[in-house]
């Protein structure tokens, strides 16, 4: 219980190095890899949402902590993945056809993977059929789309219109979010759900997934 305190304490305070180094000390102890995520890293990661929520920490600390539970992960990741250790959730996130932005859609996938979910990041400037690609291979049951200019907006409605003529729209739930985007639009354009930040975006996801905080 030391570790999972340790790496808990190293992500929610964003020390990368503290949270790699426990990580390795505690998986040279035998630590169980999934507990060190379930109840260390994802409730840290919690945590850090909260505190984002309640304007105790900014964009800098999300980062600061995102960067170190993906330092963890990279050394979990492998161990899951022998055992066969299924993940919350796929999602599928990138931001849409003509926006270049991505520091957001970059948040949003690192505290997706924080809780516990696999993460296939298309990156920016997203074609549809980039996405319709990925939901076929990956599995996924989450779609989240990104955009940061009004003149991107757009681009949203395009990919959910080309995901229902792909025949994929009925295997997803589509999360948009970005500084322009409103529940409103949002609910226009046939989207399952809105995320006004980072925290909102997982708790979405985790009840599309029938995920339980």
């Amino acid at each position: 219980m030391a570790d999972i305190q340790k790496l808990y304490d190293a992500v929610l305070n964003g020390d990368q190095k503290t949270a790699v180094a426990v990580t390795k000390e505690a998986l040279a102890g035998n630590a169980d890899p999934l507990e060190l995520i379930q109840k260390g890293m994802i409730p840290a990661m919690d945590e850090v949402g909260k505190r984002f929520e309640c304007e105790e920490f900014f964009v800098p600390e999300l980062l600061l902590s995102a960067r170190a539970m993906k330092g963890a992960l990279v050394l979990l990741r492998p161990l899951l993945a022998e055992r066969g250790a299924q993940p919350a959730g796929r999602v599928v996130i990138g931001t849409v056809k003509g926006d270049l932005h991505d520091i957001g859609k970059n948040l949003v996938a690192s505290m997706l993977e924080g809780g516990g979910f696999e993460v296939v990041d298309l990156g920016a400037d997203v074609t549809p059929e980039k996405f319709i690609e990925a939901i076929r291979t990956s599995g996924a049951n989450v779609v989240c789309l990104s955009a940061l200019l009004t003149v991107t907006m757009p681009s949203m409605k395009k990919t959910i219109d080309a995901l229902k003529d792909a025949g994929v729209r009925d295997r997803v739930k589509v999360l948009v979010g970005g500084a322009p985007v409103t529940p409103q639009f949002a609910q226009e354009i046939g989207a399952d759900g809105y995320g006004e930040n980072a925290s909102s975006a997982v708790s979405l996801a985790r009840r599309f997934s029938g995920v339980t905080a």
